[in-house]
């Protein structure tokens, strides 16, 4: 007879079917986007052959394929992050046979999807929530190439985009981590009370990802309208002729609504889906230690359990239970690039402080 699941059990396993869900849905999106790419391109180029269009026009529509260009160079530094770190972490099991999947190459439209998922930066260096190792860990996940603590339970490979990287998902890996480390504790009770947490943490990032989903499919039903209106528009565009100043009044003013439209589908591509931004980010913690709380902390840990514990009601006890939970769990402090001695204990109080303080703004 099987041992029945627990909650938690239960919960990680919904966790990991809706991250399953929410990778088919941003592959998916990065072929909408591909084609939508594609579309804005092909009407850049009419636009570029036409003589004579005004100064503040041109200089408009050149500003939308800048915006573009850096887009896509991000496309492009994914891909090569991607190859670099397969090549990079051959043998180590981190990648291939080692991790028990086969590694894919990641092809334009993959990584389309996770940078239209995420966002661009305006200056192009980097996906507005992710950055250096964590944009190439997404991407390995994403494809089965990277692993999710080896043993720690929860995840598998291949089902984790979001796992290994983000806020969001950094806070399910946090919670396998954790939870791989509950036979730690001998007294059922604390066991049960940490469980509780984990789960409640779990069933939060479900609903997450599920809205994500959802906004996810409204995005791809957008890109695929404007897709659309845009391969009209060029077919529009090419019976106008090439000399703005032979054009019509009417033919003159739909040029400029195409302008719009431009920019409007490039924000398509740009702007990330929000349902996957992080609960907590820099700009959160610079408003609390600018309201004159303490500044001498560490900015990177308060902020990844912050985004852990988003959302979490805590009393005293549960605080003091996560805490020696930390401390015990040496995958899950080298996943905070943090040591068992710099976990103070006042890192909890401080993490709860820096919550309150964004709830009440």
């Amino acid at each position: 007879m099987s041992k029945r699941k627990s909650n938690l059990q239960i919960a990680q396993e919904q966790a990991e079917s809706t991250i399953k869900k929410t990778n088919n849905k941003i592959e998916e999106l990065g072929k909408s986007t591909y084609n939508l790419y594609t579309s804005l391109n092909d009407i850049q180029e009419l636009f570029d052959k036409i003589r004579n269009i005004p100064s503040e026009k041109r200089l408009e529509y050149n500003k939308l394929k800048n915006v573009r260009l850096i887009w896509k160079q991000q496309v492009e530094k994914i891909e090569a992050d991607y190859k670099n770190a397969v090549a990079k972490n051959a043998g180590k099991g981190v990648v291939g046979v080692g991790a028990g999947v086969a590694v894919v190459a990641l092809g334009p439209t993959a990584a389309m999807g996770v940078a239209t998922t995420f966002g661009v930066a305006s200056t192009g260096t980097a996906i507005s929530t992710l950055s250096g190792a964590a944009a190439t860990k997404a991407a390995l996940a994403w494809l089965g190439g990277g692993t999710l603590a080896t043993g720690g339970g929860g995840i598998v490979a291949g089902n984790a985009l979001l796992a290994l990287a983000g806020p969001i998902g950094w806070a399910i890996a946090g919670v396998a981590l954790l939870g791989s480390g509950l036979l730690f504790w001998k007294t059922k009770s604390n066991q049960d009370r940490l469980e509780d947490i984990f789960t409640l943490i779990s069933n939060r990032d479900i609903n997450s990802y599920e809205l994500a989903i959802v906004e996810i499919n409204e995005r791809i039903s957008h890109i695929i309208d404007e897709s659309v209106i845009l391969h009209n528009a060029i077919e529009k565009i090419e019976s106008f002729g090439l000399d703005y100043n032979q054009m019509t009044e009417a033919q003159q003013y739909e040029l400029a609504a195409y302008v719009n439209l431009m920019s409007a589908s490039t924000q398509l591509l740009v702007n990330p889906i929000l349902g996957l931004q992080p609960k907590y980010n820099e700009e959160d913690f610079g408003k609390f230690t600018s309201d004159g709380n303490s500044k001498s902390i560490n900015k990177d840990l308060i902020i990844a359990l912050s985004n852990l514990l988003y959302k979490i009601k805590l009393d005293n006890e549960d605080k003091k239970l996560l805490w020696k939970s930390f401390k015990r769990n040496k995958k899950f402090l080298t996943s905070l690039n943090t040591s068992k001695k710099e976990l103070d204990y006042v890192i909890l109080d401080i993490v709860c402080e820096a919550l309150d303080f964004k709830y009440k703004l």
